[in-house]
């Protein structure tokens, strides 16, 4: 997988866009974890020295957060729910749909860095069970018989 080389300018130009001001640690992490999906440890002690703040506080932030990861991550971010409404309504069949559709297990990212499977507790969507999202794309009602033509909207996205 192809990780995007970390740019000092642009993580500093994320940190000036929030002031260079510790209150706004947590969105500086979002707005790096857009640019590279996730947060690379160069970015972390560049904003740890833009902000003047110590490394690990923005570390105890990054991994306090489930949504953040230290990990490269996929373009798309496919998160099953695995409450119970989704549970019972085939849940576990659409984590196997994806992983067999893309060819990684839960929890891993595709070798292309497109895609990566994960499940969550809930979405608090159960009136659409079985629910997923596809980074901030959320889709109800899903079946494993969905998931072909679901993800093949993703892979042709980007493609000319």
């Amino acid at each position: 997988m192809a990780v995007a080389a970390v740019s000092e300018q642009r993580v500093c130009e994320i940190v000036r866009d929030w002031h260079s001001r510790e209150v706004f640690l947590v969105e500086m992490l979002q707005d790096i974890q857009d640019e590279y999906h996730y947060i690379p440890s160069e970015a972390i002690e560049t904003m740890a020295h833009e902000v003047a703040v110590p490394v690990g506080q923005i570390y105890h932030l990054a991994t306090f957060f489930k949504g953040f990861s230290l990990e490269p991550r996929g373009e798309h971010v496919l998160s099953v729910c695995m409450g119970t409404a989704c549970h019972v309504k085939g849940a576990p069949r659409i984590v196997d749909a994806c992983a067999r559709e893309l060819g990684i297990k839960e929890g891993e990212t595709s070798k292309d860095g497109r895609f990566t499977l994960e499940t969550v507790r809930c979405l608090g969507c159960c009136g659409l069970a079985a629910v997923m999202t596809v980074n901030e794309d959320l889709h109800g009602h899903v079946t494993a018989a969905k998931i072909p033509r679901l993800l093949r909207r993703y892979k042709e996205k980007g493609k000319t």
